[in-house]
């Protein structure tokens, strides 16, 4: 699989939470390659499930999940032209300033972000961040044109091309959390050649970033018997303090904490050593605030473990990871279920030692 065309097209796509009709087309088409089935629920979640060798029925479910929406802005006023807007998501204001945007409105519109510059403004708000109702933007065209063809709560995104930096870098828009889709795709490939005995179904949810909502109705509808959430974590860079940052071009991070079965955690560490896959590990006291926080506590609870791509400037229009990231974070994910028997689940139950 080539791995940076995939990305580079996952990244390129629209898709920003709610209105991931673009990214979904290509989650339907990508995963179609590998699995025996697709299909979209009624929340716009992509499905596919590759199906195992398993001889007890029902098989034994093994969910993969990794979210395929992005943050985006919508339109909520239009004066004199220039369109004012809100954020859905967390968008950083700070880096908000002199992006280029796509306005989706009647047709694709391009247009810049755009504020009174500084020359005007009174000299104690010069050196304060904009807030967003003080920026908007400018497509260009004349009012009358404008009100034709834009209304309010048309979505715009940040208008990005996919950059190849060096050592086998990348930095692009929405890989928080598209290189985690791209790592599920990895998966399947893989497991196109290895037997394996679990049903895998592969995820590629929507609205994580807006509260988890689409692993919260595909884990109900699936009720995997495990799950693994692949999400981005903090790369380390200047100014982020390394205790709560994962080294970049070293493997994939395996949580641990209360969001995590501890044995699934574990078997994953087990699974690297035992194929040599680079891995860091990643200490997370409380909620994870990723899919995996969903998925632990659907209907009577599962087993979930997290798996975490390092990534750089979140939530950024730069957003950069490393190739080798994602690729061993798919093989990993390959290599533990291929390990995964019959019997594994008796290995999750709680026993009466497991207790402090």
């Amino acid at each position: 699989m080539e791995i940076t065309p995939l990305l580079k097209r996952f990244s390129e796509a629209s898709g920003v939470s709610g209105y991931e009709t673009e990214v979904r087309e290509i989650a339907v088409e990508e995963f179609g390659k590998y699995a025996d089935e697709v299909r979209v629920d009624k929340l716009g979640n992509v499905i596919a499930l590759k199906r195992g060798t398993g001889g007890a029925k029902p098989s034994k479910r093994v969910m993969l999940a990794g979210h395929m929406d992005e943050i985006g802005l919508i339109v909520s006023k239009i004066e004199k032209g220039f369109l004012h807007f809100t954020t859905v998501g967390g968008f950083d204001k700070r880096v908000l300033l002199g992006q280029e945007v796509v306005v989706h409105s009647r047709r694709d519109l391009p247009g810049v972000i755009g504020s009174r510059p500084p020359h005007v403004l009174p000299k104690e708000e010069r050196e304060k961040v904009i807030e967003i109702d003080k920026l908007f933007i400018d497509v260009g065209l004349p009012e009358e044109e404008v009100g034709d063809l834009v209304q309010v709560g048309d979505l715009a995104t940040i208008a990005r091309d996919f950059i190849e930096l060096r050592n086998g870098f990348v930095a692009g828009k929405a890989f928080d959390d598209r290189a985690a889709v791209v790592a599920i795709l990895v998966c399947l490939e893989d497991l196109a050649f290895t037997k394996h005995i679990w049903d895998v179904y592969a995820v590629a949810t929507v609205q994580e970033e807006m509260g988890l909502r689409g692993a919260i109705t595909s884990t109900y509808d699936l009720t995997p018997d495990i799950a693994i959430a692949i999400d981005v974590g903090f790369g380390k860079q200047p100014g982020v303090p390394e205790a709560d940052t994962i080294e970049m071009g070293k493997g994939p991070a395996i949580a641990f904490g209360p969001n995590i079965h501890p044995k699934l955690y574990e078997q994953l560490v087990k699974v690297a050593k035992d194929l040599e896959i680079p891995y860091q590990v990643d200490p997370i006291p409380g909620r994870s605030g990723t899919d995996a926080w969903a998925m632990q506590v659907t209907r009577e609870g599962i087993p979930t473990a997290l798996l975490s791509i390092p990534l750089r400037y979140m939530h950024t229009s730069v957003e950069t990871v490393s190739l080798k990231d994602v690729e061993r974070t798919g093989r990993l994910m390959a290599g533990f279920i291929g390990r995964l028997a019959e019997g594994f689940m008796q290995k999750l139950a709680w026993q009466p030692s497991d207790q402090p």
